[in-house]
């Protein structure tokens, strides 16, 4: 039950990151689709480019996914990190062709 519950609230989180950096000048979609971030299996965004406004995207991203993350380990009494991967996996299986994603053996790879 308690994977079924963190599931079900990992999916609307990741759904909700598309939408986070919206209000920002740099969106998490545009990053994306120009290559300069990729998801990885920690459930955290990271750069492919260093510039200061993808740094800064990547960083904003990833607070608001540590939040996130903390929140729904207490509801579903898990910890963290085991969230955090949960949602690395989904993200990283969804991400859309072209974008990166980082690979288990750290490298980045376009799907």
């Amino acid at each position: 039950m308690k994977v079924a519950k963190t599931t079900l609230s990992l999916s609307l989180l990741v759904c909700g990151w598309l939408f986070t950096s919206m209000a920002f000048g740099l969106t998490l979609e545009q990053a994306k689709q120009q290559g300069r971030v990729g998801e990885t299996l920690s459930g955290y965004l990271a750069p492919v480019t260093s510039d200061p406004e993808t740094q800064a995207l990547v960083s904003r991203i990833n607070q608001g996914r540590e939040q996130q993350y903390q929140q729904v380990a207490q509801n579903n009494q898990v910890s963290t990190s085991e969230v955090a991967k949960l949602a690395g996996q989904k993200l990283v299986a969804r991400a859309a062709k072209g974008e990166y994603v980082r690979g288990i053996n750290g490298l980045w790879l376009q799907k």
